[in-house]
């Protein structure tokens, strides 16, 4: 159950690319493929820096550092995933928009999900 709570995860957060895509201007996505990736990038990133510096600097962390954070890394995916394109101003905005889906559906990271299972 547990792969399989994992990959609906994805789909989710691919969903939600697709909606802030089709929200902020300066942000596009080819298509669900990208968005599926696109969302797996992010979690990694977001993965590895929040095993490297801490929950408190990290895109899934709360504040202003977090949401920062979360732009910079939805800006730098786009450079791993092709079909996206992102600017500074898009990266911002959808983090903004994120940041609100978040709060009405909330997602435990991945740093949080690794370590619940021990």
């Amino acid at each position: 159950m547990r792969f399989l709570g994992h990959v609906v995860r994805f789909i989710v957060s691919a969903l939600v690319l697709l909606v802030v895509g089709w929200l902020v201007p300066q942000f596009s996505i080819g298509g669900f493929g990208s968005a599926l990736l696109l969302a797996l990038v992010i979690a990694l990133i977001g993965w590895a820096i929040e095993g490297i510096f801490g929950k408190k600097v990290t895109p899934f962390g709360r504040g202003i550092v977090g949401f920062i954070t979360s732009a910079l890394v939805i800006w730098l995916a786009q450079f791993i995933v092709s079909g996206v394109s992102v600017s500074i101003i898009g990266a911002i905005l959808a983090a903004l928009v994120i940041g609100i889906i978040d709060l009405f559906i909330p997602v435990s990271t991945p740093f949080e999900a690794g370590r619940s299972q021990r």
